[in-house]
């Protein structure tokens, strides 16, 4: 126990002595605790944001020839986002078409003199060959005139635009940045290495939003490595429930979360508690079991697992008995079992 953990619970326990003297009719009162899992709280603040965004870009080199959508705006699956300038990936794909057909004239035209006998096999072989290339290009061509359209693959909202009406578009230049709008909130949130590992995939937290309310999410990332800056654990929780329009993305979000663990305690109000001794231990007045005729209270002392501003959580084992413990007029007890 830390010695400025020793002395605060040392001036909290004499000061209830001074508060409370002893009246000696004053009737006792006490009550069972039994052995519990520790529960741990997490009270962290986190940031409401997208899980997913993609950014969108043309496949093809050309100006920007139709824009729909801006900033903010909402679209549906299958809308058109923007068009390039197509006439010369039209061009393009009809000139491939033009070779794709005189190429297969070729082969007519050889297997007509192979019949006759004035042209070879290797010939045909080979316009067999110029067909296929040039179908594959013809296949090419129709794909980048597809492509020079930016069709919305989910239903979402555009969240930055890059680009301008008439500009020149390269395909490594992003022209859209969207994101979906179902299944695609989620609360990032930093935690310590204690905290992190009370956390587990799937496991439901509760979460405060200004000006909605208490929701509940599911936990969908767990990190296995801290920011090799802040040291923290940004883990994220999903709100699957929740649409955009309903939310400000952006905004922060209180994130309270409960989480049971492991290790066993008896949880006393602190107003139980009557000192800690030199070695940090706690010593609270019990129930002698022993006695069989009277109610005998003896001063016990516990190792101290964990202290809240209204508990104090002594150690205990799973099969460990309930206690009987004096909750007020302990004072009285205790000057009692002291004297000489």
């Amino acid at each position: 126990m830390k010695p400025r953990l020793f002395r605060l619970l040392s001036v909290l326990c004499f000061t209830s002595l001074f508060l409370n003297a002893p009246i000696y009719a004053q009737e006792l009162e006490t009550k069972i605790i039994k052995a519990e899992p520790i529960v741990k709280k997490i009270n962290r603040t986190g940031k409401l944001t997208f899980k997913r965004t993609l950014n969108l870009s043309f496949k093809s080199s050309g100006y920007l020839e139709e824009l729909t959508i801006d900033e903010g705006d909402s679209f549906i699956k299958g809308q058109l986002l923007a068009q390039l300038d197509s006439e010369e990936l039209t061009a393009e794909k009809n000139a491939s078409y033009a070779r794709l057909l005189q190429a297969k004239r070729e082969i007519k035209r050889i297997k007509t003199l192979l019949s006759k006998k004035l042209s070879s096999q290797q010939a045909l072989d080979d316009a067999i060959t110029s067909v296929e290339t040039t179908r594959a290009r013809h296949k090419i061509a129709q794909y980048n005139l597809t492509k020079a359209q930016l069709i919305a693959p989910f239903d979402g909202v555009v969240l930055a635009r890059y680009t301008d009406l008439g500009e020149l578009q390269s395909p490594s230049q992003s022209a859209l940045k969207i994101a979906a709008v179902e299944n695609n909130l989620v609360v990032r949130v930093a935690l310590t290495a204690s905290e992190v590992n009370l956390v587990n995939l799937q496991q439901r937290i509760d979460l405060n939003l200004t000006q909605y309310g208490l929701v509940t999410g599911t936990v969908s990332k767990v990190p296995a490595i801290a920011d090799q800056q802040s040291h923290l654990f940004t883990i994220e929780v999903l709100l699957e429930n929740l649409k955009v329009n309903q939310v400000v993305v952006g905004q922060l979000v209180h994130v309270l979360a409960e989480v049971m663990t492991d290790t066993f305690s008896y949880r006393l109000p602190l107003e139980a508690l009557n000192s800690v001794d030199n070695q940090g231990k706690a010593l609270v007045m019990v129930l002698d079991t022993n006695a069989t005729e009277t109610k005998n209270y003896r001063q016990q002392e516990f190792l101290i697992k964990q202290l809240s501003n209204e508990y104090i959580y002594l150690s205990a084992q799973p099969s460990s008995p309930p206690l009987t413990i004096v909750t007020r007029g302990w004072q009285h007890l205790a000057l009692i079992e002291n004297k000489p």
